[in-house]
């Protein structure tokens, strides 16, 4: 009886040479990877070939123009067959890159020959061999006559029988050679992966500080007879020199759009409102219009236009809040009930998290007419481009579906790629990472609940991992929405430490107004501020806090203003694949550095020290990976602490002492000797 044949499943070919688990690679291909200007990442893959012969590998990179340039990639484990080269982009558009293995026949000449000349077998054969090798790397490979003469000059050594025998080797196999064979390789049975798309876009996709306002507390004020008084997109361009004196780089509104009556929330999220309570900003829409409109009392598109360009007068850019929810007296809601969800009584649905409720939003059906909703939201983002906005928060992007934001953010993509989309999607992880790679540039996290040191360590690890490739983490210690008990109950040394670690751990953070006056007081039972923004006017007093003022000395705003200094002087702290985490005795230290190659080629590393407990000061030793500092176990260096502006000498092992009748943080820049 004869065997049944089994059917072979359809396979694509693997190549002559090889090449297989490239990465960065995302969602097999079907996705672009991402990095900004300038921003290095390792390309990895397992080459490898049957026999003895030399394999090699490189990775080609095409820019948007079509042209290919090839980065050597080097063997990291033989044994494995492990290759990695780093690359980046000089500027921004649709790259791509493949790995390329290759046969390398120089390689093998290179390793057979030194063997058998130095132990006298085929002497002359392999030095013909040689000689051959390169002439054909002569008549293959283009090269510019000075490099032509280097292989030439080897060639005639190797034939030339004159010469010492060391000598006619070292010609053909010596650095000259090799240097020159590494630039321009001859190779054989070139074998390509498959092409992964590359999207390479601004740094401030990558890194920047945001700081985030509600336009309408800036300038409010009370009357004496308790009367609130709003402030407007006028008064908000005010605080903005404040901010850039900061350092930041973002300035984020909340929404700025009329704001429905119907079910109004009040104070703390009461469900009456007053005649005067302003309700939140997030319940959008009303008769003066929707998303596209403003709220009367905050101005006009003239007002805007004005913040805009005093923005940018101080080299910041506007981020605006982005919420695709309605008031129930939102005209879409009148104008297209069908873009909502009816529930059985007739009634439009309301938004609900339960526990929580928000009677005064209706969140859109995305369901119901995709096509009328896409062009509609669409329309809407584009009023906002033209004013001037370049970069968008997004509202509980994954409430709506996947599909429709990377339609729209490709769409926007064609004619502003300029325009950065960050995630508010405090989700499931599957939903933060599908986020990322379909095109949002920056994702909020769970940083502001990760607070143990294991934590922390595990958490970035992942973020600057094989993430990296498609999503940005911005790190916010506090938002309008959040307020952890660690910022509630840690006190000053809670608010210096965990802002210094968002500024310092990952390249994107963000701080929400009121972080320097370490607003701590939450509402009973939730998470969130007391007389929260999001329901009524605040009248900070920002000048009380100003040199002369009663205030003067108990604001955060100068320790704001040193970590956004810091980050700009040291290139290391805008990168997120480049941390190496240390080791601490004590749990409670976090100790980790960065590193990066600076424009003039020296090298720019911060080691950063911080106690998580805000309740005591602690002691302890930490123990310093030197080779992740470019350095040897044998080395010192001065640490130069960045934050105090105090040095000590360093080596491997070194003591710390951080917590609340010190600073809670070390911010050190390796200084070499």
């Amino acid at each position: 009886m004869t065997a049944p044949r089994l059917s072979s499943a359809p396979q694509t070919p693997i190549g002559r040479i090889p090449v297989l688990d490239v990465t960065p690679r995302v969602d097999e291909g079907r996705l672009p990877a991402k990095s900004v200007v300038h921003e290095p990442f390792t390309v990895t893959a397992r080459v490898f070939r049957e026999g003895h012969d030399a394999v090699n590998a490189s990775v080609a990179i095409t820019d948007p123009d079509g042209r290919t340039a090839y980065v050597p990639m080097r063997s990291t484990n033989v044994g494995l067959s492990l290759w990695e080269a780093q690359i980046a982009a000089d500027r921004e558009g649709l790259w791509s890159y493949r790995v390329e293995g290759w046969s390398d026949p120089y390689g093998t000449w290179h390793h057979d020959a030194v063997i058998k000349v130095e132990a006298g077998v085929d002497v002359e054969l392999m030095l013909e061999e040689g000689a051959l090798v390169l002439e054909r790397a002569l008549a293959e490979v283009e090269r510019s006559p000075e490099q032509q003469q280097v292989l030439r000059e080897a060639v005639v050594a190797l034939r030339d029988t004159s010469r010492p025998l060391p000598d006619r080797l070292y010609a053909g196999a010596g650095d000259a050679v090799a240097r020159e064979i590494t630039a321009r390789p001859l190779r054989d049975h070139v074998s390509p992966s498959p092409e992964q798309s590359w999207l390479v876009e601004r740094q401030l996709a990558l890194a920047g500080a945001w700081y985030e306002i509600f336009p309408r507390s800036e300038g409010a004020y009370q009357d004496a007879d308790g009367t609130w008084h709003t402030g407007t997109l006028r008064t908000a361009a005010e605080r903005l020199p404040a901010i850039r004196d900061m350092g930041f780089d973002v300035v984020y509104l909340t929404p700025i759009h009329p704001i429905g009556r119907t079910n109004r929330k009040g104070p703390n999220n009461t469900l009456t409102a007053g005649p005067l309570d302003p309700g939140s900003p997030y319940a959008i829409g009303s008769e003066a219009g929707g998303h596209d409109a403003i709220e009367p009392s905050l101005g006009t598109f003239e007002d805007f236009d004005a913040f805009v360009a005093r923005s940018r007068e101080l080299g910041l850019e506007v981020a605006l809040d982005i919420a695709l929810q309605c008031s129930p007296d939102h005209p879409w809601v009148t104008e297209h009930p069908e873009w909502f969800t009816t529930r059985a009584d007739g009634t439009i649905a309301y938004a609900e998290n339960p526990p929580k409720k928000y009677q005064d939003i209706y969140p859109l059906n995305f369901d119901n007419d995709p096509a009328g909703i896409y062009q509609a939201v669409r329309d809407v983002i584009q009023v906002w481009i033209d004013h001037g906005v370049t970069l968008f928060r997004v509202d509980n992007p994954h409430t709506k579906p996947v599909e429709f934001w990377q339609w729209l953010i490709a769409d926007v993509a064609k004619t502003h790629p300029e325009i950065i989309w960050l995630a508010e999607a405090f989700t499931k992880p599957a939903m933060m990472h599908t986020l990322g790679k379909i095109g949002f540039q920056q994702s909020y996290t769970y940083y502001a609940w990760r607070n143990e040191k294991w934590e922390l360590e595990e958490y970035v690890t992942e973020l600057a991992g094989d993430a990296a490739a498609y999503m940005r983490p911005s790190f916010w210690p506090t938002t309008h929405d959040i307020l952890t008990p660690y910022m509630q109950y840690g006190g000053p040394a809670a608010w210096k430490v965990r802002a210094a670690l968002a500024a310092t751990l990952v390249p994107t953070y963000g701080i929400y107004a009121g972080y320097e006056l370490m607003e701590h007081v939450a509402r009973p039972g939730a998470e969130e501020q007391i007389d929260n923004e999001k329901y009524q006017l605040k009248d900070r007093g920002w000048a009380d806090y100003a040199p002369g003022g009663p205030k003067a000395g108990q604001s955060l705003d100068g320790y704001l203003r040193t970590l956004n200094q810091i980050r700009h002087w040291h290139p290391s702290l805008r990168l997120l694949r480049n941390i190496t985490f240390h080791h601490c005795e004590d749990e409670n230290i976090i100790v980790f550095s960065k590193t990066a190659r600076t424009p003039d080629g020296h090298d720019d590393t911060v080691i950063v020290v911080a106690n998580l407990d805000p309740h005591s000061t602690r002691e302890s030793w930490i123990h310093l990976d030197m080779p992740a500092l470019g350095l040897g176990y044998g080395d010192g260096f001065v640490a130069h602490d960045e934050m105090t502006q105090q040095s000590w000498h360093w080596g491997p092992d070194n003591f710390v002492r951080l917590g609340r009748d010190a600073e809670p943080a070390h911010i050190i820049h390796v200084r070499r000797f």
